[in-house]
C-alpha cells in the first residue's frame, strides 16, 4: 500500500473526520470552550478552534486570537487524552443482594472506539508511557487495554509551543516520530493545507480514501520548517534530562525542598493535568436499601495526605515530603520502574499550578545548590 506523504485541504480534513465516524469511531478533538482548549467529541472541522492560540506561563493560561485561521495553532490545554483511556471515575464491579446470596458483576468492557485528532508528539509519548504502566507488566489493566487497542491516533505536529513547553529538551517533540496512525502538519504558507503521513497500515488505508494529492518537495520542506521553528521557540528547557535520576538521588536533603513546600498548596492540580500520572484509589458505595453496592476507581494524587496513609498514620505527612515524592518519582525513580522518564515536557503542571511552581526551575535550583543540606 502506498504510504507516501499526501497533502489534504480543509475539505480533506472534514473527509478524514467523516471517514473515522463511518468506521465506528467516536472522534475526539480540540474545541475552544470555557476559555480553554479542551478535548471533546467533534463532528467536523468546523468544531475545531480556528484562529485561537494559548498563552501560558507559571500559573497562567488564557486564549488569544491569532492573526490567521489555524485550526491547531495552540500548544496544550488542561485536558489530556488520559481522561478517555484512563477515565477519572470508572465503575469496576457491582454487587447485588439476591435470594441466593451476593452476586458480583464485573463491569463489562466498553464498546466505545475512540479516534483522537490533534495528538501532539509529547502526548504520544505520554500515551506510550501509560501503555507501559497499564499493560507492560504482569498485571494488565483490562479496561485500559481494551480502549487502547481500539484507539486511532491522528497526531498533529506542533508549530505553536507555549511559554511552558520544554518537550525538545526531554526528547519528546515537537515532531511526532512514532506511535500514530496518521500525522498531520498544518501549513499556512501558500494556502491552508495539511501534510499527511501514515504511520500504520490502518492510517495508510484511511489516507488513500481522502481527497488528496501527492506531496511536493516544497510541502515536505515546509512541514519540516514548522517543527524546526517550534523547537527554536520552546519556552523552557531542562538541562541534561538523562542525568536527573542521579541528581535527585544526591539532593534528597537539599533545602530547596522546604522552600518549594512553603509555596506548594498540595492541591494536586499538577497531577490531575499531567498526561502520565496514574495514581488512583478505590471507592465503595452502597445504596440506601443495602441491596446494591458498587466499587469505583477514581483518580487520586500523591499530594493527598490520605494517599500515603497506612496503619499508624501517613508516610508523607508534610508538603515537603509529598512534593519531593512527586518530583523524584516523575523525573527519577520512574526510570527504574518503567525505563523512561515520567515527564514529557508538556508544561501543564507549570501553567495550572495556582502558585506557578515551575518544574524546570526546581530542577535547575537543585542542580545549582547541590551539596547544600537542611
Amino acid at each position: 500500500m502506498d504510504v507516501s506523504p499526501r497533502v489534504i485541504e480543509l475539505d480533506g480534513l472534514d473527509a478524514l473526520i467523516g471517514a473515522l465516524g463511518a468506521r465506528g469511531y467516536r472522534v475526539v478533538g480540540p474545541v475552544a470552550r470555557d476559555g480553554a482548549i479542551v478535548y471533546d467529541e467533534i463532528a467536523g472541522a468546523a468544531d475545531l478552534p480556528a484562529g485561537w492560540t494559548d498563552v501560558q506561563d507559571g500559573g497562567l493560561y488564557r486564549l488569544e486570537r491569532r492573526e490567521d485561521e489555524a485550526l491547531f495553532g495552540y500548544a496544550v490545554g488542561p485536558h489530556s487524552w488520559k481522561r478517555f483511556l484512563f477515565p477519572p471515575r470508572e465503575r469496576l464491579t457491582t454487587v447485588r443482594r439476591t435470594a441466593e446470596g451476593l452476586a458480583v458483576e464485573q463491569e463489562p468492557l466498553t464498546e466505545a472506539r475512540y479516534a483522537f485528532l490533534g495528538v501532539r508528539s509529547c502526548e504520544l509519548h505520554a500515551i506510550a508511557i501509560q501503555d507501559t504502566v497499564f499493560t507492560g507488566g504482569r498485571a494488565v489493566d483490562r479496561s485500559y487495554a481494551a480502549r487502547r487497542a481500539s484507539a486511532f491516533l491522528v497526531a498533529v505536529n506542533c508549530g505553536s509551543p507555549a511559554g511552558t513547553c520544554f518537550c525538545s529538551s526531554m526528547g519528546t517533540g515537537p515532531r511526532a516520530q512514532a506511535g500514530y496512525d496518521l500525522a498531520l502538519t498544518e501549513l499556512l504558507d501558500g494556502g491552508h493545507r495539511f501534510l499527511a503521513e501514515a504511520g500504520t497500515e490502518a492510517g495508510a488505508a484511511l489516507l488513500a480514501e481522502l481527497p488528496a494529492r501527492a506531496a511536493a518537495p516544497a510541502d515536505l520542506a515546509a512541514a519540516l520548517a514548522v517543527t524546526a521553528d517550534a523547537e527554536q521557540r520552546m519556552g523552557r528547557s531542562v538541562e541534561d534530562a538523562a542525568e536527573l535520576p542521579d541528581l535527585l538521588r544526591r539532593t534528597l536533603e537539599n533545602p530547596r525542598w522546604a522552600e518549594v513546600a512553603d509555596r506548594c498548596l498540595t492541591c494536586g492540580n499538577c497531577t490531575m493535568v499531567c498526561p502520565t500520572c496514574f495514581c488512583s484509589s478505590v471507592e465503595d458505595t452502597t445504596d440506601l436499601t443495602g441491596a446494591v453496592a458498587e466499587r469505583h476507581r477514581v483518580w487520586d494524587s500523591c499530594f493527598s495526605v490520605e494517599y500515603s496513609h497506612i496503619h499508624g498514620g501517613a508516610i508523607r505527612p508534610s508538603a515537603r515530603s509529598r512534593y519531593r515524592q512527586w518530583l523524584t518519582h516523575k523525573l527519577g525513580t520512574w526510570q527504574e520502574q518503567f525505563g523512561t522518564s515520567g515527564c514529557v515536557g508538556c508544561g501543564r503542571c507549570i501553567a495550572w499550578c495556582p502558585v506557578g511552581i515551575d518544574i524546570t526551575e526546581e530542577v535547575a535550583a537543585l542542580r545549582e545548590t547541590e551539596g547544600a543540606l537542611l
